[in-house]
């Protein structure tokens, strides 16, 4: 019988879908509050998680972390 669950190209998927994809379109990288509208959108599927995930993919689809990009928008170095 053959084992049921997640595989890893299903994780790559959602990454995709994300950082590059439709889900991408609603949280507008690199424009102000994508960090915080990715976290209102992935909250509703990992509650207590989405931050340590939207940092990661604010890194894959900028380029840079979230704290980062904070800090260049304010003027810091």
């Amino acid at each position: 019988m053959k084992a049921k669950g997640p595989k890893a190209s299903d994780a790559e998927t959602l990454r995709a879908y994300w950082a590059d994809g439709r889900g991408a379109a609603k949280i507008r990288w690199g424009t102000p509050g994508d960090f915080k509208r990715c976290v209102h959108e992935l909250s509703k599927y990992m509650p207590g998680r989405a931050e340590g995930y939207c940092n990661l993919l604010h890194k894959r689809a900028t380029g840079v972390y979230p704290a980062t990009h904070t800090k260049a928008d304010r003027g810091g170095r």
